[in-house]
C-alpha cells in the first residue's frame, strides 16, 4: 500500500466471508484489510455492494439468517463464532456503530439524557451527578447547543441533525477505540454534512480514535480518510492510500466510481443552486 504507514492492528480481517444459511448464497467473499490505531480508513463502494454487511460482520451483528465464516480479530478478540455475552464486552468499549438513520440507534421512547446514560453506567459505573455531567459533555463534545433541553427530550422532539449528533455521543459514550461510521451523513444536506464529517475528524483526532468510514461519496471518504478499501459485489477490489486511489486508480470499477462522481459534482455546478 503505497504512501500509508503501517500502525498497530486494532482490527485485523481475514477471508471474512458471508453466506445467506439456507440457500448459501455468498454476500461477503475472501474480505481482508486492517485498521491501526488511531487510523482513518475509507469503506467504499454502491449500494449493494457489502459495505454494510461487512461492519455487522466487524461488530458481530450479524442476523442469524446470515452465516460468517474467517476471522475478524478485533483489539485481541475474535469476533466469529464469539458468545453474544463475550460481544458485548467489546462492543461500545472496544468499538461502536454510528448508523445512517439515527433511528436505528435511538429508542423512541427514552429521552436522550437516559439514553447516553446506559452506557456511562455500564462501562464506567458513573451514578447521579457525575454522570448527569458526562453526559452533558458527551453532547457538548459533538457539538449541540442547548445541552439541557436536547438531553430531556425524547428523539422525536428535536431535529433531524441533532438526532444524528446525539446518536454520535452514544456512540462516544463507552470511550470506543474504533468508530464505524455507516452512511452517515447520507440523510443530510449538505451544509449538515459537512459538519458532521468535521465533528468526526475533530473527535477522532482529539481522543486517537481509529475510523471506519462507510459511504459511497467519493468526497466524503476522501475528507476523512487516510487509507481507501474499494469494495464490489462483496469484495473488496482495490487497496491503497487516499491520494493514490483517487489519483491514480488501477481497478476499472474505482475508475468508473471516480468517473461518476466527477460527472455529477460538474452537472450540479452548471445548474447551479436550485
Amino acid at each position: 500500500m503505497n504512501g500509508v504507514s503501517e500502525k498497530p492492528a486494532l482490527l485485523n480481517v481475514a477471508g471474512l466471508g458471508a453466506y445467506l444459511a439456507d440457500s448459501g448464497k455468498p454476500l461477503l467473499r475472501d474480505v481482508s484489510f486492517s485498521i491501526g490505531e488511531g487510523e482513518s480508513v475509507g469503506l467504499l463502494g454502491q449500494s449493494g455492494s457489502g459495505k454494510s454487511l461487512t461492519s455487522l460482520a466487524v461488530t458481530g451483528l450479524l442476523p442469524a439468517s446470515i452465516r460468517a465464516e474467517g476471522s475478524v480479530i478485533l483489539a485481541g478478540h475474535e469476533i466469529i463464532g464469539s458468545t453474544e455475552g463475550a460481544l458485548n464486552t467489546i462492543r461500545g468499549r472496544d468499538v461502536s456503530l454510528v448508523f445512517q438513520e439515527p433511528a436505528a440507534a435511538l429508542d423512541p421512547l427514552m429521552k436522550i439524557e437516559r439514553q447516553i446514560a446506559l452506557p456511562l453506567k455500564k462501562h464506567f459505573g458513573l451514578r447521579g451527578a457525575e454522570l448527569r455531567e458526562r453526559v452533558y459533555s458527551l453532547l457538548e463534545e459533538v457539538k449541540l447547543t442547548e445541552i439541557r433541553r436536547i438531553a430531556a427530550s425524547l428523539p422525536s422532539e428535536i431535529s433531524g441533525g441533532q438526532k444524528q449528533r446525539a446518536a454520535i455521543a452514544l456512540a462516544l459514550a463507552a470511550s470506543p477505540r474504533l468508530l464505524i461510521a455507516d452512511e452517515p451523513t447520507s440523510s443530510a444536506d449538505a451544509h449538515i454534512q459537512r459538519q458532521l464529517i468535521e465533528l468526526i475528524q475533530d473527535t477522532a483526532k482529539a481522543r486517537g480514535m481509529a475510523v471506519l468510514f462507510i459511504s459511497h461519496d467519493i468526497a466524503a471518504v476522501r475528507k476523512i480518510a487516510e487509507k481507501i478499501l474499494v469494495m464490489k459485489d462483496g469484495r473488496i477490489v482495490e487497496t491503497g492510500s487516499t491520494e493514490d486511489i483517487i489519483n491514480d486508480p488501477r481497478c476499472e470499477y474505482t475508475r468508473l466510481l471516480l468517473n461518476c462522481a466527477r460527472e455529477l459534482d460538474l452537472s450540479l455546478k452548471k445548474e447551479g443552486p436550485p
